[in-house]
């Protein structure tokens, strides 16, 4: 691609540098290049084979090469503003103790050429030449010279400038004033051991050398594993690995499709608040196979225009039928033969609005306030205060007040929202979706299309990342194929495009809180206020839980007296929904806020301000109530002050604060953090199938997200099922398989998240195995006071009786 294409690669960057040569065999004859020449050529045609990549082999003396990248997003899944692959081979002159640059090797890329290219001026340049800050300021406005974005380059005087920065860094590293012996190749553009400290203006400090002590150590997890529970928490291969790995592992877009299926894209509104007037096309939908357009007039009589609901917390339309409320609603579904061509369709739409006697949209917290635009928060679900605000502030020596916000984040889960839906007979409808709630799924297509529960069968098997992010928004996904199947009586799948997936998802809410916090000269805090507003989208979805959780989450310090106003803002934004930790998150990062802006007014170090407001068990009580536990089993403040005190913190507290002060522009921290996290348990049921030949068949209401849970249920089926064996059941570990999420077959089976999931799910296994344990066992004790040896399938051959049982796990309780 890097060869054909004007591709933005990283690695075409790097092999460049590396002095690879490639061989490709062309429709005449077989040719071998070096990557510079290969890169320069024309480009290949449609018959020409890359045969193979040959990367030298380097001698390690005084040899240096670093890589850099810098993109919107520093970790991946972007494309790089700028990369940079820079080699460089030096030695010391015998007469005057210099390093001299023996070669060098320059490649930058990315920053709108057609290809990476290496600087060859800059290279002559600095050949020969012992490094200094006149040699390095030359060299860097070569570069200049060298590095022009073509015409039309987005933000090319920032793409040169990154440029600059990556060459800086580099020979800044070579500098003589670097000891010859703490020189060690540096990958990826991070320190091994050694620091450079550089100063405005291009000028270099001399003679800097970091000991090899303040560098960072690495950490490692040392777990001891007894046999009381075996196999359960011993570590095994995770249970699909190898099908992940092999790209074997099945997902909704990987199921074969049947016959005749359709594919569909959402239109989606790009106004926040306006009448919807029609909707046309920009060309004819004939040269993309369109077959129809989906919207709410064909919902079918006796259903519901419904996209998402939950008990008691509210609902959502699945399609905006005359107002859209907010920009990304959706209004209607194209329905094509291809999903390409569907997406090319959706794009085609042009859809024509009115604002006429309408409200200006509520799109900030603060215009929600300012209008009382909010959504009542149910009684049951409303946090309660604690103490006296007004007595605590009254002890304090100081007070302060001050605004926090935090905007949105998106799931960025790896398989964006999809749906298949395949019509059956008798007016049933089986969908597969790839959902954290196959539940509710089935219950809001039910009601969407007007049919029985038991008419509608969702199945999920895994789901390619949730976070939260598949629990509300994919019913909408499941919905419109449903209704769009229904209607046509052809299979309808859709798989969303990055782009859409963002705009509909919604995410994290963003927050804006203004505190008032009473406290001491020592650091004990009094007393504190938060005005909190939370932007909740034009529908509540799960909105309601965000106040309970956010406090609950900040209650983790003793504040002495706690008050707060929480408004829960509705404005004409994307609902906003359930996010990894919600509601803990923003609680967590309000107190930590307040805590360090409290040691920094005292100057007093951060943790010695959260030691100070830790709690005690009588404090804990009164800010949890029953969800404080016993007094023994609590023990924050232990953890904290072993944590705190450790010699491996203090250690690194001081190579942390050694580092930043030789260094001006790159920085490193250390923080002790408590958390509190009140964990829900909910009702989970689970199923245990023992077959003719032994084999085991495990259904659950949860669902594999990556978070190993069919990997414990597996580990705990065995050891269910282990009293049986002479082994504890480590042989039963490959006869246990777990079956995809079936609502028909699994009934109830709940919501997947809050991190309790595969505990509530192995409870419900670990019952169901009891039971089957009891119907066994007398009979394995009756044939073995006969003299015969029985093995589980020796065992199991002989059994005449059920062996099949399902079991609900029913909490009423909850953990701290």
């Amino acid at each position: 691609m890097a060869q054909r294409l004007p591709f933005e690669s990283d690695i075409a960057t790097v092999l460049l540098a590396a002095g690879t040569t490639v061989t490709i065999q062309t429709a005449s004859k077989r040719l071998c290049l070096t990557l510079e020449e290969f890169l320069q050529q024309s480009p290949c045609d449609s018959r020409t084979l890359l045969m193979s990549i040959f990367i030298p082999k380097w001698d390690s003396d005084g040899i240096t090469f670093e890589t850099f990248r810098a993109a919107p997003r520093p970790f991946g899944n972007a494309a790089s503003y700028v990369n940079a692959a820079l080699l460089a081979r030096t030695s010391t002159d015998a007469a005057s103790g210099k390093n001299i640059m023996e070669d060098i090797c320059l490649v930058f890329g990315a920053y709108g050429a057609d290809h990476a290219i290496r600087a060859s001026k800059v290279e002559d340049f600095l050949k020969g030449k012992s490094l200094s800050s006149s040699v390095i300021l030359k060299a860097v406005q070569l570069l200049k010279e060298t590095v022009s974005p073509p015409e039309g380059t987005t933000h090319p005087e920032y793409r040169v400038s990154l440029a600059v920065s990556f060459l800086f860094t580099f020979l800044s590293s070579l500098t003589n004033s670097m000891n010859e012996t703490a020189k060690v190749n540096v990958i990826n553009g991070s320190l091994t051991n050694r620091t450079t400290n550089i100063s405005g203006g291009y000028s270099l400090k001399e003679n800097l050398e970091v000991d090899r002590n303040y560098l960072p150590i690495h950490s490692r997890q040392e777990m001891v594993f007894g046999d009381e529970y075996k196999p359960v928490g011993k570590p095994i291969k995770k249970v699909g690995a190898e099908l992940q790995a092999s790209g074997e592992a099945v997902y909704v877009d990987d199921i074969p499709v049947p016959k005749g299926c359709l594919y569909g894209a959402f239109i989606y509104s790009t106004r926040p608040h306006a009448h919807v007037k029609g909707i046309n096309f920009k060309s004819s939908l004939a040269s993309q196979k369109v077959i129809t357009v989906i919207t709410a007039k064909d919902i079918p009589r006796g259903g519901q225009n419904i996209g998402s609901s939950f008990p008691m917390l509210g609902e959502e339309v699945l399609f905006a039928d005359q107002v859209v409320e907010f920009a990304g609603q959706n209004i209607g579904i194209v329905i094509s033969e291809t999903q390409r061509y569907a997406y090319m369709a959706a794009k085609q739409a042009v859809v024509e609005y009115s604002t006429e006697n309408l409200q200006p949209p509520i799109l900030t917290i603060q215009d929600a306030i300012q209008q009382s635009s909010y959504f009542q928060i149910p009684t049951f679900l409303s946090p309660k205060p604690v103490g006296d605000y007004n007595q605590g502030v009254s002890k304090a020596d100081h007070t302060l007040s001050a605004e926090v916000k935090l905007e949105s984040q998106y799931y960025f889960y790896m398989e964006t929202q999809v749906a298949l839906a395949i019509p059956d007979e008798d007016n049933c409808i089986t969908i597969y979706s790839s959902t954290q709630f196959v539940e509710i799924t089935q219950d809001v297509v039910a009601r969407c299309l007007g049919i029985p529960l038991h008419n509608v069968r969702v199945i999920t098997r895994r789901v390619g990342g949730g976070f939260g992010g598949k629990a509300m928004k994919a019913i909408h996904i499941a919905c419109a194929c449903a209704v769009a199947a229904f209607k046509l009586q052809r299979p309808v799948k859709m798989y969303l495009d990055r782009k859409t997936d963002m705009i509909i998802a919604g995410g994290r809410h963003p927050m804006k809180t203004k505190y008032s916090v009473g406290f001491k000269s020592d650091g004990k805090i009094t007393a504190v206020h938060l005005d909190l507003g939370l932007n909740a989208g034009i529908t509540p979805d799960l909105s309601a839980i965000l106040p309970n959780t956010i406090i609950g989450s900040f209650k983790k310090y003793n504040w002495g007296a706690l008050a707060f106003d929480i408004k829960l803002c509705k404005t004409n934004v994307s609902p906003k929904s359930t996010m990894r930790a919600p509601g803990e998150v923003q609680g967590s990062f309000i107190a930590e806020a307040i805590v360090e802006h409290v040691a920094s007014v005292l100057s007093v170090d951060t943790n010695t301000i959260r030691r100070k407001n830790l709690h005690d068990f009588k404090s804990l009580a009164a800010f949890y109530g029953e969800s404080a536990g016993e007094a023994p089993t609590y023990t924050l403040a232990t953890m904290f002050d072993k944590l705190a005190l450790s010699p491996d913190y203090q250690h690194r507290a001081t190579m942390v604060e050694h580092f930043n002060s030789s260094n001006k522009w790159k920085k490193r921290g250390i923080s002790c953090v408590p958390i509190t996290y009140e964990v829900s348990l909910r009702a989970a049921p689970g199923k245990v199938s023992i077959m003719n030949d032994g084999s085991i068949a495990v259904e659950i209401g949860g669902v594999e997200i990556g978070q190993g849970l069919w990997t414990k249920v597996k580990q705990m089926t065995a050891f269910g099922l282990g009293q049986l064996c002479a082994d504890g059941g480590e042989c039963l570990l490959d006869k246990v398989r777990i079956i995809q999420v079936d609502s028909l077959s699994m009934i109830q089976g709940g919501f997947t998240g809050g991190s309790t999931t595969s505990e509530n799910s192995c409870e419900a296994v670990r019952h169901s195995c009891l039971r089957l344990v009891e119907r066994l066992k007398p009979v394995k004790e009756s044939l073995e006071a006969k003299g015969a040896t029985m093995e589980w399938g020796a065992l199991i051959a002989q059994v005449k009786i059920p062996l099949c049982y399902d079991f609900i796990c029913c909490h009423i309780y909850q953990l701290t």
